[in-house]
C-alpha cells in the first residue's frame, strides 16, 4: 500500500528504521541486512503479537488501541509530536472534512498589521507559500516576496544553502513542520503537487520525507550570510491569524542591543539598496 493509502503503515515503518536494536536494548549479534529494529523485536518490545504488528504495518487493522500506540511509541521511542501524529493516523481519529481547498489569501486586517511593522515580517500559507511580505522581508531576500515558496526554494535553489549557514536543521525543520501541518489531509490536490515536484528535484527533500518526522513550529533563531550586511542572525516567530485556515504571520527581530539589531537597521535605512531593488535592477 501507498502512503496515501495506509499512512500509519507507513509512519511505522520509517520510524522503526530509525531506532537502533542497541538503544532498544537488543544485543547486537551478526550481521542485520537493514537499519533498525525488525518487525518481530518492535512486536516482542511493545508486548504484541508479530502477527498483529504485521497486520498494522500491512494496513489490515485500521484500529488499534491507544494501549497498543502507547506501546509503541514507547519502543519507537517517540516524542510527544511523533506520538500525537501517530495517534492521528488510525482510522477512528477525526479527519480534515474535505473540501475544494480555495485559494489562500491573506486577509485586510493581517495586510495592515504587516505594513505597520518595523521587523521583517510576512504571511506564510499552510504549504508554505510566500502570501504577502513587507519591504524589510525583502531586503532580507527576495525570496520572501509574495509569490514565492519556501520549501521549492530550501530544497531546489542551491544559493540556499550558502545563504543559510544552517541549511541542514532549516531543511529538517521545514520537513517536520510540514508533516504536521498536513496530517492526515495528505490527498489534497497542492500537497500532492508539491510533494511529487520536491521529490523529483531533492535528493535531500527525499531523504527527509522518508524518515516521517514531525516537528511543531516553534521560535528559533536563523543564521544568514548576507551579501550587504555579512552574517546576520535573527529571531523567527510564528503567530497563528485568527479567523483564518493554517495562516500564519512570520516575524525576523533580533536581539535588543545586539550587532544583529545594527546590521537590521543598516539593512532597512533609505541609503542601503536592497536585495528587491537589485533582482528588478538585473531584469530591467
Amino acid at each position: 500500500m501507498s502512503e496515501v493509502t495506509n499512512p500509519l503503515g507507513a509512519f511505522l515503518q520509517a520510524r522503526r528504521a530509525l531506532v537502533t536494536p542497541e538503544a532498544a536494548g537488543i544485543p547486537a549479534a551478526g550481521v542485520r541486512r537493514v537499519p533498525g529494529l525488525r518487525r518481530e523485536e518492535v512486536a516482542m518490545l511493545a508486548g504484541i503479537s508479530a502477527d498483529y504488528y504485521l497486520r498494522l504495518e500491512r494496513g489490515r487493522d485500521r484500529n488499534p488501541s491507544a494501549q497498543v500506540l502507547g506501546s509503541i511509541a514507547r519502543v519507537l521511542q517517540l516524542d510527544d509530536d511523533h506520538t500525537a501524529h501517530m495517534m492521528s493516523l488510525v482510522a477512528e481519529a477525526p479527519r480534515r472534512q474535505r473540501r475544494r481547498r480555495r485559494k489562500e489569501t491573506a486577509p485586510p486586517g493581517a495586510l495592515k498589521l504587516l505594513d505597520s511593522m518595523v521587523q521583517p515580517a510576512f504571511i506564510e500559507g499552510r504549504y508554505f507559500d510566500i502570501l504577502a511580505s513587507n519591504s524589510l522581508a525583502r531586503a532580507l531576500s527576495p525570496r520572501l516576496a509574495a509569490g514565492g515558496n519556501q520549501l521549492r526554494d530550501q530544497f531546489l535553489d542551491p544559493d540556499q544553502q550558502s545563504f543559510h549557514p544552517d541549511w541542514e536543521p532549516m531543511t529538517e525543520c521545514f520537513v517536520g513542520n510540514l508533516r504536521q501541518a498536513v496530517g492526515t489531509d495528505i490527498d489534497d490536490p497542492r500537497f500532492i503537487e508539491l510533494i511529487g515536484e520536491l521529490s523529483l528535484g531533492s535528493a535531500r527533500f527525499r531523504q527527509l520525507w522518508a524518515r516521517h518526522d514531525v516537528r511543531g513550529q516553534i521560535g528559533t533563531p536563523v543564521r544568514m550570510n548576507h551579501p550587504q550586511v555579512g552574517e546576520i542572525t535573527l529571531n523567527r516567530e510564528r503567530l497563528a491569524i485568527n479567523g483564518t485556515d493554517d495562516l500564519v504571520l512570520v516575524v525576523y527581530h533580533p536581539d535588543a542591543g545586539s550587532s544583529d539589531a545594527d546590521k537590521l537597521a543598516l539593512l532597512a535605512s533609505a541609503g542601503l539598496p536592497t536585495h528587491q531593488a537589485e533582482s528588478e535592477a538585473r531584469l530591467a
